[in-house]
C-alpha cells in the first residue's frame, strides 16, 4: 500500500514543526481523515486551504493512496 503524502506550508509548516511527511492510507478516506491524523484530532479550521493533487478541495473531498495532501493556511495580502 501506498502512504497519503501530506505537505505544510507557511505558518502550519511552523506549527507542525515539518514542511511535509507521509501516513499510512488504509484508514483515511477524505481530507478531513488526513488532518485529523496528522494534528493529533485539533479541529480543521474553516479558513485553512487544503488542496489533493495539486487541486484546491473541501474537506469531504476523497483521498486515496499515492495522493499527495496540502494544507495551506489563509491568505492575505494587499
Amino acid at each position: 500500500m501506498m502512504p497519503i503524502k501530506v505537505k505544510y506550508f507557511a505558518s502550519l509548516r511552523e506549527a507542525f514543526g515539518r514542511g511535509d511527511e507521509e501516513v499510512n492510507a488504509a484508514s483515511i478516506k477524505t481530507v478531513a481523515d488526513v488532518w485529523k491524523q496528522v494534528s493529533n484530532g485539533q479541529p480543521l479550521k474553516a479558513n485553512i486551504l487544503m488542496a489533493v493533487n495539486l487541486e484546491y478541495v473541501d474537506a469531504d473531498h476523497p483521498v486515496q493512496e499515492g495522493d499527495e495532501v496540502a494544507f495551506f493556511p489563509p491568505v492575505t495580502g494587499g
